[in-house]
């Protein structure tokens, strides 16, 4: 980011996007039962219910987002088809799960399905842990050593997945990867966990790089390459895993607003508004930034964070100059042509070029100076381009 005076264009960057990850979403019952060989769940204490959902959706509308539902799905589970995999639940070939068979499944996939503009469900897993002759591991898809579970064990974990979204008819395999506990390698390539991912759908991944195993090193200080897939940098969360209804406080420690289920969610469901505003107002002021922005979506926020990592943008007399040179050998799947910058202009201000597309341009707030988020459309193999800025009166 770049200030200088100007009669119309006062300051230009590429800003951070940011997205909403939400972990272990999917669990009924709220227990942490790791103490007898179970999985940890959310640790709240009480069930869950399909007002837990639809908090998730709530914050996404009232942020114009697709927050991530990062799902645990074995209590979804109405066929107990699960009992095919031993290493995916606690019961093992013995798996039964008819006391979380209720209307409340219904209910939730209704609100999952209704939403999906405001929700998007991402792949945890189907145990969250692992299980070997009956005791628990951490966790599904690589131990604490980084060593990711049998390939054949990991690809049926996949396809039984997909087995119970389809039991409730919520979509497609998902395009986001979330790895349960955290525990992830990075840079094994084709003979790692991400390339069986690309296969089954995943394009997008995110983890903290602060304890991930890597062979290899992330390219890039908020995300890395692996197979094709980008991976990116979760940071910390702003709250402890198992606290529920917080008073969120602090500043982002990165692109990525990483919780886990119950700190969006209060003891008592039918308040879960409650909580969902302390979020949405410590999140809304990061989409009326210069810096930074709201993703709408995560193919968006990938893409955006390519550009606010690897593009250049300065401003020079009325016109603004965009480096490009940085996007060209990075071998990415599920990115977009289209980026955002931002523009803090004197006045009213319209906005044009020879070397772009310009697809939209939205007045963000007045107050401070004109702030306009301006996106634009690179065309293949452009290095440099430029972003003429004049008055709109």
């Amino acid at each position: 980011m770049r200030t200088t005076p100007s009669s119309i264009v006062k300051a230009v960057a590429v800003p951070m996007p940011v997205q909403v990850v939400i972990d272990d979403v999917g669990w009924w019952s709220g227990e942490d039962g790791h103490e007898r060989h179970e999985p940890f769940r959310t640790g709240i204490q009480r069930n869950h219910a399909p007002e837990d959902y639809a908090a998730i959706a709530l914050l996404g509308r009232q942020l114009n987002m697709r927050p991530q539902a990062a799902m645990i799905l074995c209590e979804w589970d109405t066929q107990d088809v699960l009992r095919q995999i031993p290493s995916a639940t606690w019961m093992c070939a013995d798996w039964d799960n008819a006391k979380w068979v209720g209307a409340w499944l219904e209910e939730a996939g209704d609100v999952l399905r209704r939403n999906r503009d405001h929700v998007e469900i991402a792949l945890h897993g189907i145990g969250h842990e692992y299980w070997i002759d009956g005791r628990m591991a951490r966790a599904e898809w690589h131990d604490a050593d980084g060593r990711m579970r049998p390939r054949e064990d990991v690809k049926r974990h996949i396809e039984y997945f997909q087995r119970v979204l389809d039991q409730h008819q919520l979509g497609p395999f998902p395009e986001s990867f979330v790895p349960a506990a955290f525990l992830h390698r990075f840079g094994d390539g084709e003979g790692g966990l991400p390339a069986i991912l690309r296969e089954a759908g995943v394009r997008y991944i995110s983890t903290p790089f602060r304890g991930m195993h890597a062979s290899t090193a992330p390219s890039h200080k908020r995300f890395g390459v692996d197979a094709g897939l980008i991976t990116v940098d979760r940071g910390a969360d702003l709250c402890r895993w198992y606290d529920i209804a917080p008073d969120p406080q602090g500043q982002l420690d990165g692109a990525i607003c990483g919780m886990h289920w119950p700190n969006l969610l209060h003891p008592h469901p039918q308040r879960n508004r409650e909580v969902v505003d302390r979020w949405v107002g410590l999140l809304r002021p990061y989409g009326q930034r210069l810096d930074t922005m709201l993703a709408p979506n995560t193919k968006a926020f990938c893409t955006q964070l390519v550009y606010h990592e690897c593009a250049r943008v300065e401003r020079g007399g009325e016109a603004i100059r965009v480096e490009l040179a940085g996007m060209a050998s990075l071998p990415i799947l599920g990115l977009d042509d289209c980026f955002a910058i931002r523009v803090k202009t004197s006045m009213p201000a319209r906005f044009s070029s020879s070397d772009l597309d310009v697809t939209a341009t939205d007045l963000i707030r007045q107050a401070g100076g004109f702030l306009y988020e301006v996106i634009l459309k690179r065309r293949p193999g452009q290095e440099v381009a430029h972003v003429a800025a004049a008055s709109a009166h």
